[in-house]
């Protein structure tokens, strides 16, 4: 068996906390590169929908992208060999056929619900022919005559199809039937040839088991004496030179596999911590299980070096620090972004599409027409959408006459009034009192760096202006009391009003009244400021906010 064909499909995905935008360009971008190319792409999202976005998902009737908020790669992502176990009474020499057959080094034993027993490698089988000289091997490890039939290319002539050998040791009867006499012992396994008298011998000595050998007849006196004396016998067409030195390939492989101090990878475990302890081991191959336990393949640390990168489309954002964890362990390939430009490092030339436009779905829209593939009336819809959620419906300063015109086409394409359709997903997005703080604050929600101070940025929209205000201290409080424990030196919430256009900023954390006052040129309470006018985080507020962040640090 060799490794699975397993092409892995390119992600496209938006940033953390994903907003209606993030997650319908991925969506659109993803089917937009699928017709392009004809490969396939998977679009995610690094975080839960919010209810503005998943009222519009619901509108146009699709399904929310796969939850993915890591990309680091886990066992399951590496090709790693789906090696069919084998059970615990399979021979050695039936082993190490299928080892040569496959070039597998290593085998996992199972039991019958597919649960690991053990592991065989070509080594344990090497020391066990090289160190175990015992005679009384096939004993010990109970080996089925079934197993001692096959390896010795024979037939059961006499004894139970289902019995084992598990008691006394191997004798190879080369001495006349006086002599015998003395080193058989009951229950012993005699190999021998066609010499009736030794045959003889070796039933009244009580041999558990006796092999003739050179394809000789078995007289039926010696077969009805055998039976009376619960001694089995093998006919083989081998010679007892051949029979001696191939008989302990019977023994079943749970004799000789290895039990204790297994280690053993989950498909979910991360490749990080997976190399990390590989690398210290001589072991070529380890057992892969599933989350129920159960074997499912084997991994070496080969499959780990050789391992591709998953491939990774970034919409909607630029910065690692606003990417799905894990970005770094991946390969970007594109950008589709309408945000500054932050230091993104990649390994080769990438497609980085960058324009000053109020909406990464305009972006993709064009990218439709550019390449003229039709827009649908469902991509369509979605599109639209994501224009007038990120323009907050041609409002916000960051919206421009391109973002205007492509929703207006748009949304004739999906059949939709823009002033109601917006309304209605402003509508879903409010109701802002029946959702926790937490909720609320993580709604839309990134986090920025500026010099050595790191802070987080969340906005909720509502058409209600009081509604927004009823909010205010109970959002103080809870920022006040996650601060300390966020690893962040400030936060900041925009609570914007959508028709009155304007936006009171919350804010916690050392000298962030001063700070803000600074950045707006205007006086502020100690927790927060009413900004008019201002609506757009991207455009309005970071730019001031952080010129202001980096004069006081």
């Amino acid at each position: 068996m060799g490794e699975e064909e397993n092409v892995k499909p390119t992600i496209v995905i938006g940033h953390k906390n994903p907003d209606t935008d993030s997650i319908c360009s991925a969506i659109c971008y993803a089917q937009l590169k699928e017709a392009l190319t004809g490969e396939k792409y998977v679009a995610c999202r690094a975080g839960r929908i919010n209810p503005e976005t998943k009222y519009v998902l619901d509108t146009f009737g699709v399904e929310p992208p796969q939850r993915m908020d890591s990309l680091e790669p886990t066992v399951s992502d590496v090709q790693y060999r789906t090696v069919r176990g084998i059970k615990r009474t399979m021979s050695l020499k039936r082993a190490w056929k299928y080892m040569r057959d496959n070039a597998l080094p290593t085998l996992a034993v199972l039991d019958d619900n597919n649960h690991l027993e053990g592991v065989l490698t070509q080594g344990d089988i090497a020391r066990f022919y090289i160190e175990d000289q015992d005679a009384n091997a096939l004993a010990e490890a109970h080996t089925s005559y079934q197993n001692i039939v096959d390896v010795l290319g024979g037939t059961l002539v006499v004894g139970d199809p289902d019995g084992d050998f598990s008691q006394g040791k191997v004798v190879v009867a080369a001495a006349n039937p006086d002599v015998m006499e003395d080193y058989i012992n009951e229950h012993d396994l005699v190999i021998l040839g066609n010499r009736y008298e030794s045959q003889l011998c070796s039933i009244e000595m009580k041999a558990g088991c006796i092999v003739i050998g050179l394809d000789s007849k078995v007289s039926k006196t010696i077969q009805k004496l055998a039976r009376e004396a619960n001694c089995a016998i093998i006919a083989t067409p081998l010679d007892t030179y051949t029979c001696s030195k191939l008989i302990n390939q019977a023994v079943p492989v749970s004799h000789i596999m290895r039990k204790n101090r297994l280690i053993t990878f989950r498909e979910n475990d991360l490749v990080s911590e997976v190399k990390a302890v590989v690398s210290k081991k001589r072991i070529r191959y380890f057992p892969i299980l599933n989350d129920s336990g159960q074997y499912v393949g084997m991994i070496s640390q080969r499959n780990l070096l050789d391992m591709e990168k998953q491939k990774v489309i970034l919409v909607d954002h630029n910065e690692k620090d606003q990417a799905a964890e894990g970005i770094r362990s991946t390969e970007i390939v594109e950008i589709i972004d309408h945000h500054r430009i932050d230091s993104v490092e990649t390994n080769n030339p990438i497609y980085f599409r960058n324009q000053p436009l109020g909406c990464t779905a305009t972006i993709v829209a064009l990218m439709y027409q550019e390449n003229q593939i039709a827009i649908s009336p469902t991509i369509a819809g979605l599109l639209c959408s994501a224009i007038l959620s990120d323009t907050l419906m041609f409002r916000s300063p960051t919206c421009t006459m391109l973002d205007d015109r492509m929703a207006k086409i748009l949304a004739k394409t999906a059949g939709i009034d823009i002033t109601a359709h917006a309304e209605a997903m402003f509508n879903a997005g409010a109701q802002l009192g029946e959702r926790s703080p937490d909720e609320l604050f993580h709604m839309d929600y990134k986090c920025f760096h500026a010099k050595t101070r790191s802070l987080a940025v969340a906005q909720i929209t509502s058409v209600s202006g009081s509604e927004l205000h009823a909010l205010k201290s109970k959002m103080i409080s809870y920022m006040t009391e996650l601060l300390p424990s966020s690893g962040l030196d400030m936060m900041f919430l925009m609570m914007t009003n959508i028709i009155g256009e304007s936006t009171e900023l919350l804010f916690v954390g050392k000298r962030t009244e001063e700070i803000v006052a600074a950045a707006f040129g205007e006086p502020a309470d100690e927790h927060s400021i009413v900004l008019s006018g201002v609506v757009s985080r991207k455009k309005q507020l970071m730019a001031p906010l952080m010129t202001a962040i980096e004069d006081f640090v």
